[in-house]
C-alpha cells in the first residue's frame, strides 16, 4: 500500500523547521518559577529547550516550534559540570539521548547498578520502564539531543520514592508536591 505523496505548502514546510537560535526554555520553567533553581537542577538538565513535542500533557512543557511529529518529543539540553537530572522513568516510552558535547555519566537502577560515561556522538537508548538518571561529568557544559518515542502520550514520567524524600527533606513538601504533579513520585518500596 503506498502512501499519498504531496508537496507541502511554504506555510507548512515552515511549521516543520526549528531553527536552533530561535529555542526557548521549556515552558515548565515559567509554571514553577518561584522553585529554587538548585531544586529545579534535581529534576530537569539546567537548560532544556524543546525542539518538537506532541499536542498532549508533557512534562517539557506546551511551547516548541515543531508541535505533532506522530509520537516523536525531541529537546536540547545544557547541563553545566556535576549538573543532571535525577532518577525517573517513562513508563511507555523509549528515551534515546545524543551527547552533542562533554562526557555525560548514565546510571541505571533503583539502586543503581550500571554506570556508563558516553561522549561527544555517543548514543544511548534506554527503554521504557528503567530508571535512569544522567550527570554531566566532564570539566565544561554538557550538550545532550533526547529524543523519546512511543504513545504520543508524554505524561508516562514517574520517580522513585527516594526522590520525593530527598526534595521534601531539602526543600519543603510544598517543592516535592509541585514536581510530583509534573511527574509522580512511585509509591515507596515495601
Amino acid at each position: 500500500m503506498s502512501t499519498k505523496v504531496y508537496t507541502p505548502t511554504a506555510e507548512e514546510m515552515d511549521s516543520r523547521i526549528a531553527r536552533f537560535n530561535e529555542l526557548e526554555p521549556m515552558s515548565t520553567t515559567d509554571d514553577l518559577a518561584w522553585v529554587p533553581q538548585d531544586a529545579w537542577e534535581i529534576f530537569f538538565a539546567r537548560k532544556i529547550m524543546a525542539v518538537i513535542l506532541e499536542d498532549t500533557k508533557s512534562p517539557f512543557g506546551d511551547r516548541a516550534p515543531i508541535v505533532g511529529a506522530h509520537g516523536t518529543t525531541m529537546f536540547i539540553s545544557v547541563m553545566p559540570p556535576g549538573q543532571g537530572p535525577c532518577l525517573h522513568d517513562h513508563n511507555e516510552t523509549f528515551e534515546t539521548f545524543m551527547v552533542l558535547q562533554g562526557s555525560i555519566e548514565y546510571r541505571v537502577g533503583d539502586p543503581i547498578e550500571h554506570k556508563r560515561v558516553l561522549n561527544q556522538w555517543d548514543v544511548f537508548s534506554c527503554p521504557p520502564g528503567v530508571y535512569r538518571e544522567f550527570n554531566n561529568v566532564g570539566e565544561g557544559d554538557a550538550v545532550q539531543l533526547t529524543v523519546l518515542t512511543g504513545p504520543v502520550e508524554r505524561d508516562d514520567v514517574t520517580m522513585p520514592h527516594s526522590v520525593k524524600e530527598r526534595v521534601t527533606n531539602e526543600y519543603g513538601a510544598k517543592v516535592a508536591e509541585a514536581f510530583g504533579k509534573i511527574m509522580p513520585f512511585d509509591p515507596p518500596r515495601e
